[in-house]
């Protein structure tokens, strides 16, 4: 074994799980020990100020500027007394990370000293270099202001020695250069159109919130490991390695028994989620080795949104405390399951009803039907969007793999549910009555009883499936931030609820009773949109063809999947609910592009270099040795004897040499591919050549290596491999 390879494998596999220190307290105890919540507003605020700031945040209302400084004020005294001596404004822009610019409290006290000072302009907003982040030709090098402002929705935290603001980033010019004001939009368009249709049933409902539970999918990989392949350091995948004989193929890792080293690792992570207010409730096992899962508790989609870059954070901080590192690429690992980041959806109102369960009253069920039927015609009507929102040079290599779901965007119902939507489709309003099941479920058209549903069975090749009393929008990628599916999904739902509220509005004034109208109109888009209800096995060749037969978005390709944004649909909905600008959207669409040439670059790269600068020289080097062994035998034996001792090594010899052939011949031909993409000038143009022309040369490359692999002597391979990677314990 390679020098280097065994001292680092030698020292993954000796290493013991490292002691964490458990707090004296109860998790309640300590739950938001560093999170600004209600109970620390109501001790370090005035009455006045806690009064106004909780009313602002409960009815999304603005606050008022002169409130501000005592909000700062008293936000400074927490965190001071807290340890923190700095502050942050904390965002998200498009570099599917977080940013922060840290600032200390002191100010001058004009007489040679300092005082700590916090007021309400610094709380509120701050001076971000804006053309230092991806702004897709918004804000030009020379242009650089930009700025950040203060998300009174998100309770702001301390982390490290520092107090975090959660904040919004625009440019100068008012463009969103961030998630979470396009998230936030969302949001509020979701809650106006949704409140809309649900007073229909309860005019009670003030407020329609949408919900998230994201299920956190990563990799752990021991830190010396990780450090001996420079793929994994600076792709965060693994470019090239032969699968291991035991993989995941005896479905022996998933829930089973978590190594100690992890548990020790989940342990400390769970202390530090809970001391920030995050939710952290369930951990185990996945089903690759060395994968691993975290979910929370369901939150309100803006601040579960916050919680989960927050998370991806501090995983990584948490990990090397054990020694590991912490892989969130979608398929860091060839053969085995990719890493997902399944969002939970849901909507609520104000009155504590969700709607997407069913109740115990004709209102509440014919309220679920409509709303669920309203997300199917939403997501039908934009499957190519949605598709485009959770689509990355990452995530594409694990959608239709591994059982993540294909790259064509369907729904999963269930039967039951799916018998219920039969019924209404093909049914007269006089037909429609005592439908059952074993379950007793009744429908009737002028009164639906009782609907008892169970959580569905769960297809795994669903991208978005009903699950109970959510939809699970599975294709969301582990490394991705949510806010990217969860501002196309509550901008979609949120213009089909408008359009829905309408043509209900419409027939009501000529007369038709509030039910014949909700009946009517839910049974026409149960029929508009049965293209994307499929429940069957969306990893057949046949679903494929089906689908491109019914018409959805069927595309494969990164860089077109992209243009789904600039669709005249995608436009005009964005422009209707308030969540994009074109020039936003415009500018958006030049960030995924040139992300994605981006990453492809890096990775040619890195495979460039590795292949040329350490595979072909070990290769190298053994095909010398099997050439200096079949002369040897040559010079001892006689002709005929030498020859049939040696065919095995001389056949070897030869494959060798065709792999190395096609490598240096693929590396070349890859290079002369980038350079000529990158002379292009269009950003799509760009991204196209990259995706056609260099990604075929990396696949060809990493075939011929992982051959090599198999080939060369053990000892001599200079990269950890699989077998070594996964299965440390």
């Amino acid at each position: 074994m390679s020098s280097l390879r065994f001292k680092v494998v030698d020292e993954a596999f000796n290493r013991k799980a490292d002691p964490v220190e458990l707090p004296d307290e109860s998790a309640e105890k300590f739950y938001g020990k560093y999170v600004f919540n209600r109970q620390k507003m109501f001790e370090y605020l005035p009455a006045k100020t806690f009064a106004i700031l909780s009313d602002a945040i409960d009815n999304k209302k603005p606050l008022p500027r002169e409130v501000a400084d005592s909000v700062a004020e008293g936000m400074r005294r927490w965190a001071t007394d807290n340890g923190a001596r700095h502050y942050t404004h904390w965002f998200q822009p498009l570099t599917e990370t977080t940013a922060e610019k840290h600032d200390s409290f002191i100010e001058h006290d004009g007489k040679g000293g300092v005082v700590e000072n916090f007021n309400g302009k610094l709380l509120v907003q701050q001076e971000p270099d804006a053309s230092s982040f991806p702004n897709g030709g918004i804000r030009n090098t020379f242009e650089a202001r930009g700025y950040s402002a203060w998300d009174i929705s998100s309770p702001a935290f301390i982390l490290g020695n520092t107090l975090c603001i959660p904040t919004i980033f625009i440019s100068y010019t008012g463009e969103s250069l961030d998630y979470k004001t396009p998230l936030l939009r969302a949001l509020n368009s979701v809650d106006q159109a949704a409140t809309a249709v649900a007073r229909y049933f309860d005019p009670e409902v003030n407020h329609v919130r949408a919900y998230l539970g994201w299920e956190q999918e990563y990799f752990l990989v021991d830190e010396a490991l990780y450090s001996a392949r420079p793929d994994l350091m600076l792709t965060g995948r693994t470019l090239m390695g032969h699968e291991s004989a035991k993989n995941q193929q005896l479905e022996d890792h998933y829930f089973g028994a978590i190594p100690s080293r992890v548990e020790a690792f989940m342990l400390d992570l769970e202390n530090e989620c809970h001391k920030l207010g995050i939710p952290a409730k369930t951990r185990h096992n996945e089903v690759a080795p060395n994968q691993f899962e975290l979910a929370p508790i369901f939150e309100e989609c803006n601040l579960a949104n916050d919680h989960n870059q927050l998370l991806m954070s501090i995983m990584g901080e948490v990990a090397r405390r054990h020694h590991f590192r912490v892989l969130l690429h979608e398929k860091p690992f060839a053969g085995i399951n990719g890493s997902g980041k399944h969002n939970n959806w849901s909507l609520g109102t104000d009155t504590g009803e969700l709607l997407f369960a069913p109740g115990r009253t004709a209102a509440e069920n014919l309220r679920f039907i409509t709303f669920v039927v309203n997300v199917m015609a939403a997501v039908h009507r934009h499957n190519a969007l949605l598709k485009a929102s959770i689509m990355s040079a990452t995530n594409a290599h694990r959608l239709g793999a591994n059982e993540a779901p294909p790259a064509i965007i369907s729904i999963f119902t269930g039967s039951q549910l799916a018998e219920i939507l039969d019924k209404i489709e093909n049914s007269t309003n006089a037909e429609l009555t005592d439908l059952s099941s074993r379950e007793g479920l009744k429908l009737d058209v002028s009164q639906i009883p009782e609907i008892t549903l169970d959580n569905t069975d769960r297809n795994r090749t669903s991208p978005f499936a009903f699950t109970g009393n959510r939809f699970e929008f599975r294709a969301v990628g582990s490394s991705a931030n949510c806010g990217a599916a969860m501002i196309a999904l509550n901008a979609a739902v949120a213009e089909q609820l408008m359009d829905f509220k309408e043509k209900i509005d419409a027939r009501m004034k000529k007369g038709e009773e509030l039910n014949q109208a909700v009946i009517t109109e839910v049974r026409e888009l149960i029929r508009s949109c049965k293209a994307i209800h499929f429940d069957g096995n969306g990893y057949s060749e046949e679903w494929r063809v089906e689908a491109a037969k019914r018409g959805l978005d069927c595309e494969t390709s990164v860089p077109l999947i992209f243009d789904a944004y600039q669709r005249r649909e995608s436009v005009e909905m964005f422009r209707r609910t308030g969540v994009f600008t074109d020039v936003e959207l415009a500018a958006r669409n030049e960030v995924k592009w040139e992300m994605y040439t981006k990453k492809v670059q890096i990775e040619a790269r890195v495979l460039g270099d590795l292949a040329i600068n350490h595979v072909i020289p070990v290769a190298t080097r053994y095909q010398s040795i099997l050439l200096d062994n079949i002369s040897k035998i040559r010079d001892i034996f006689n002709p005929s004897r030498a020859e049939e001792l040696s065919s095995t090594e001389v056949d070897s010899v030869e494959k060798l040499a065709e792999h190395m052939r096609v490598i240096r011949q693929e590396v070349a031909r890859m290079v002369d591919a980038r350079r000529v993409a990158n002379r292009l000038n269009g950003e799509r143009e760009k991204a196209i050549a990259y995706h056609d022309n260099v990604v075929p040369s990396m696949d060809v490359i990493r075939y011929h290596i992982d051959k090599l692999e198999l080939m060369v002597d053990n000892e001599m391979w200079p990269l950890p491999k699989y077998r070594e990677l996964l299965f440390i314990r």
